[in-house]
Order: structure tokens, then sequence, then C-alpha cells
């Protein structure tokens, strides 16, 4: 009875440890859906799943190794209830490369193999070289040697020497060539991906069914090293048409898993000469100051963006900071990107390497970024932390951040409904998303994409602007009333005018109000000459007070086979003192803004026409004061 009692017991017990083992099944999915925001991505992918009755592990494989665990969400239907959910790296099973970085890769061997095999021959040629030198003596001290055998020792070494030499030649050529084989191949694999191996992602998924049935699953995550900026084309045929604006996104991402035939979607939550028209200091005056200086600029930045060995780095993300102005660095790491006039920093990020963000400081910035070597550990994400080596058992007892389990009604599966998803707003701009009607295939390689995004005639009041006192060229303003309903981002735009590509302005629509202006860029058929009137400048002593006049004549000329609009910019100085009396004595009309000092001309000027605008002010101040006027 005791062995029987025994059998028994030990019955049970096996079939408790039985019951307790819980059944992993793997399951490889497809993306489905992928929102790109300014920086990151989510991503969407959805499998149908057979699952049998009871608890059962489920291990979506073969994930990006960048995703951020707080945002993995699960979503599924049917009788089906989903006890935990959790994100964990493999360092077993590495990333798989593409097949062109594997042929790139082959590549790179068997030129090294043959540059070893060059460097080994002229090691040799080296050799014989030596040892042709140190054997040129022939016979002893007291030996005479005959003209016959003189002549044939030279000749001998001449031609054994000649050969020697050219053969190092032909080896030097031929490593030359080997070595820029090796640097175009090394920069085309930069393209395709980073220098690091990878783990892949997996998301692990306990649920209770409780009947055997296929049940549809939904995963998402946000995903780092992706993002896009906008861009745009502008088109005016001419000043009586409506602005024709194409809409685009660059994007590019490198996350280790391709894009293929999706559903795209894009979310805001997160020439040399320069088409952005100048703006005017306040002229302030007072003693010991200087008239504001105005430092005519491209309004660009470019230069090069390398590793610390000095190797470039193309598809390097180049963001203006606070903005979604950006660009990508080309197959040689050299960028260009344009500047607003209140731009402080620029962002440079790259796969694999420490993001930096620096001040500008001039028209070229070269930057070097350095290699992030901090080694990943060996992790199993849980929640909103990490612990080392869990064991299954203590994984999926629901303990974890973000996920509280209770009995069947308590259950509450973190993502679904209590984290949303993290997203970078930009200031002064609403969130606008951007649906591609047809799917769109971005591959993990690094490369900048260009997807159309809308098409857009606004109609524009189109005006000519100028600042002759800093630059005397006319800049075309196409003001644009409702633009609001065009969900519009800031960005770099190419313009064309008149069929004629004109160069680079930006977009801005951060700080605009009810119209939007864009600048067109410059138009040389409309001539603005500034310049002082000598005759009318005078200084003069009244009393106690010394008084100076400066007089401007400004000139516009339209050479247009059109009626323009106009607004000319100029200033007088605004006192700060007492006993500093500016007087306006002539502004031809203009407006004139006693806060700023701004003097504003605004008119219409027929074909081949001109029109003269006088400026003319006076200051007086004690005499036995030194003021610097312009």
């Amino acid at each position: 009875m005791k062995t029987i009692g025994i059998l028994i017991l030990g019955l049970i017990f096996s079939n408790l440890l039985f019951s307790q083992e819980i059944k992993v099944v793997e399951i490889k999915t497809d993306v489905n859906e992928v929102t790109v925001f300014i920086s990151g991505a989510q991503v969407i992918r959805k499998k149908s799943v057979d699952i049998t009755q009871g608890k059962s592990i489920l291990k979506f494989v073969n994930l990006s190794p960048f995703i951020d665990p707080k945002s993995v969400q699960v979503k599924v239907e049917g009788e089906l209830t989903v006890l935990s959910v959790n994100h964990q790296q493999n360092y077993l099973d590495k990333m798989e490369k593409p097949k062109e970085l594997q042929d790139l890769e082959k590549s790179i061997d068997a030129i090294e193999s043959k540059i070893k095999q060059e460097n080994t021959y002229l090691s040799i040629i080296k050799e014989e070289l030596a040892f042709l030198q140190e054997n040129r003596t022939i016979g002893g001290r007291n030996e005479q040697i005959s003209v016959t055998n003189l002549q044939q020792v030279s000749d001998f070494y001449s031609n054994k020497l000649t050969a020697l030499k050219l053969k190092e030649i032909e080896r030097n050529n031929t490593l030359e060539d080997l070595n820029k084989q090796k640097t175009d191949i090394q920069n085309q694999i930069k393209t395709l991906t980073s220098k690091k191996e990878f783990p892949t992602g997996e998301i692990l998924v306990k649920v209770d069914a409780k009947k055997n049935g296929n049940f549809s699953f939904e995963i998402s995550y946000v995903v780092g090293n992706a993002g896009w900026f906008p861009s745009y084309d502008i088109r005016a045929k001419n000043i009586n048409e409506p602005v024709q604006l194409i809409y685009k996104a660059n994007v590019k991402q490198d996350t280790k898993e391709d894009w293929n035939n999706v559903n795209l979607k894009f979310s805001s939550s997160d020439p040399n000469v320069s088409g952005v028209a100048p703006e005017l200091k306040t002229y302030f005056l007072n003693y010991n100051t200087l008239p504001p200086t105005y430092k005519l600029t491209a309004n660009g930045v470019s230069g090069k963006v390398t590793d610390t060995k000095g190797v470039p780095l193309p598809g390097t993300n180049v963001v203006v900071q606070g903005t979604t102005i950006g660009t990508v660095t080309d197959m040689e790491g050299n960028y260009s990107i344009t500047i607003p006039n209140n731009a402080i920093q620029i962002s440079f990020s790259f796969v694999g390497f420490n993001s930096q963000t620096i001040p500008i400081n001039g028209s070229v910035m070269n930057v070097a970024l350095e290699e992030n070597t901090m080694a990943l550990e060996e992790v199993v994400t849980v929640g909103y932390g990490s612990q080392k080596k869990l064991s299954l058992s203590n994984v999926f007892q629901g303990r974890v951040a973000g996920l509280a389990v209770g009995g069947k009604s308590d259950i509450k599966i973190r993502g679904t409904s209590s984290l949303a998803i993290p997203t970078a707003q930009v200031e002064k701009q609403t969130t606008v998303n951007f649906e591609i009607k047809t799917p769109y295939t971005i591959k993990s390689d690094n490369k900048n994409y260009t997807v159309d995004i809308e098409f857009y005639d606004l109609p524009a009041i189109y005006q000519y602007y100028c600042v002759p006192k800093i630059d005397k060229d006319a800049f075309l303003i196409a003001k644009i009333i409702d633009w609001e309903k065009y969900s519009l981002l800031e960005g770099e735009a190419n313009v064309f005018f008149e069929e004629t590509y004109v160069g680079k302005t930006l977009l801005d629509v951060r700080y605009a109000s009810d119209t939007l202006e864009i600048s067109l860029g410059r138009d040389k058929k409309v001539s603005v000459n500034r310049e002082k009137i000598k005759d009318f400048t005078t200084k003069q002593f009244i009393g106690n007070k010394k008084e100076e006049t400066r007089t401007w004549k400004t000139t516009v000329k339209n050479n247009k086979n059109q009626e323009i609009n106009m607004i000319v910019l100029d200033q007088v100085p605004v006192s700060t003192a007492e006993d500093i009396e500016v007087n306006v004595l002539n502004i031809s009309g203009a407006k004139h803004d006693l806060e700023t000092g701004e003097i504003k001309w605004e008119f219409s000027l027929n074909p081949v026409d001109k029109k003269e605008l006088d400026l003319k002010y006076s200051v007086k101040y004690p005499k036995y004061r030194n003021l610097i006027i312009e």
C-alpha cells in the first residue's frame, strides 16, 4: 500500500509539472503599416495565429533591434485573454544581412587578399634590390678586372635593376588601384548599413485561450533610426497665376527591417545665393554707439560629416534644431542646408554613432561623429524596466510595469489604452498626418527616399520687396491667405519662377500670421539703387548744438513688361537720449514707424517706369559730444 501511495503521488506531481509547462510558439510576421514621425516611426504588424486551448507563449521574432519597449502594443480579437506583453533582444540570432551587403563584403575580402599578395611581391622585390646593392663589388681587392668582365657585370646590374624597379612600379600601381576599389566598396557598404551587428528584437505575448481557434493579432511599436522631413517645389509661372506647391516627404530608415509594400503615413508629431529676404534691425542712436551692421550671408550652412578617422558618413541626418528643416549627407559626406534667420543649433545623427548638436558658428561646419562603442547588455526588457536573464516563470507572472493582472475582468494590457505613442511636437505647429494612398516600399538601407505627398494651387498676391540699405536686389514675395488649411510644415523649398530654377528659399510657417509670405527669390528685372546725396549732407553749429543732415535717394526701375507692386524699406535713427533730437525732413510720402525708425514705401510701378524715393533727416546734439551718424 505504501508503494502504491508513493506511485500515485509521483504521478500527480509529474502531471502538475507537465501542466505547468507552457508551449512557446515562434511567429514570423511582415510589416503592414508604418507611421513615420519627424524622428522615429510606429510599425504595425498583423498576423493570424492558430492557438490551442489553454496558456501559451507567442514569440514574435525577427523584429528591429531599435524598438522602444514602452511603446509595444498588442491587440487581439476573439475569446482570448492576454496575460502579459514583454520585449527582449536575441543576441544569438543576429540580424540577417542583405544579399547585396554580403556580396560587397565578399568583394572586400577578395580585394584584401590581393592587397596582401601584392605586398608580399613588393617585399620580395625590395629584398632582391637590397641583395643587388650589397653585391655590386666584383673581384677581390688585389684582383684586376678586365674591361670585358666589367662591361658584362655593368650590363647585368643595369638590366636587373631596371627590371626590378619596373616591377616595383607595377606592383605599387596595382596596390593603388586595389585600395581605391576597397574604398569605393566601403563607401557603398555605408549606404546600406552601419558597421555594427545588432541583435534581433522579439516580443513575447502570454495568452490564455478558452478554446482552440484562429486569432488575429496586431502588434505595434515605436522604432528608432527612422524619420522624415518636408521639402517643397514652389513654381510660379508669372505674377498673375496661382503658386503651384508640391509637398514632398524625405524619408529614410535603418531600422534593420525592410518596409515592403506597406501602408505609409507621415506625421509631424515630432543655388548658393539665398532667397531669404533680409530684415532690418532697429537703429538706436546714442553716444559711443555705432549704427547697426549687416553681414550679408547666404543664410545657409554646408560642410562634411565624417567619423573620427576622417572617413565620410553618407546618409547622416542634418536637422536645424527645433524645426523640421533637414537634409542628408551625400556619398562623400557633404551636406548643404538653408538656415532661418533665428536658427541657433544644428543636429547631426547617424546610426551607430553618438549624435551631436552644435551651435551655428559659420557658413562652413565640418563635423566628426564618434562611434557609439557602448556594449549592449544581455537583458530581457519588461515593461518600463529591465531584468537580467529572467526565467519564463518570473517574466509571465504579470507583475511587471504597465500590466496589472488580477481576476479575469481586471486585466489591463499595456498599450491598448494606457499609453500614448511618444511624439515630438514642433513649437507653434499643430500635428499633421499624411497617408500615402498606394503601398510603398522603404528599404532599411539608410538611403534618402522622396515621396510626393500633396499638390496645391495656392491663390497668391505678388509683391516685390527690397531693403536697399542691406541688399539692392528685389525679392518677389507671394502672399497666401488661408494657408492654415494646407497643413504646411517649415522646410526647404526649390523655387522655379517663369519656368526657370532660381534657387532655394525657406517655407517657415512657425511665425506666420493670417498671411503666409513665401519668398520666390531675386528678380533682376527690377533694379533698385540707393545712394547718399553729398550736396545735401551738411554739418552746422547752432548755439551750443551741432546739427547734421543726411540725404538718401533710392531709385526703383521696373524693367518688366507688366505692372508690379513694390515695398521698399529704409530707416532713420531712433534717439535714446534726451539731448539727441532726430527730425525727419522728407520721406516722399512713406510710412514712418516712430518706435523702430522704419520707413516704408508701398506703391505700384508701370512697365519700363521708374520712381525716385527721397529720405532726409537731421540730428541735433550737444556740440561738445561726438556722435557717429551713418
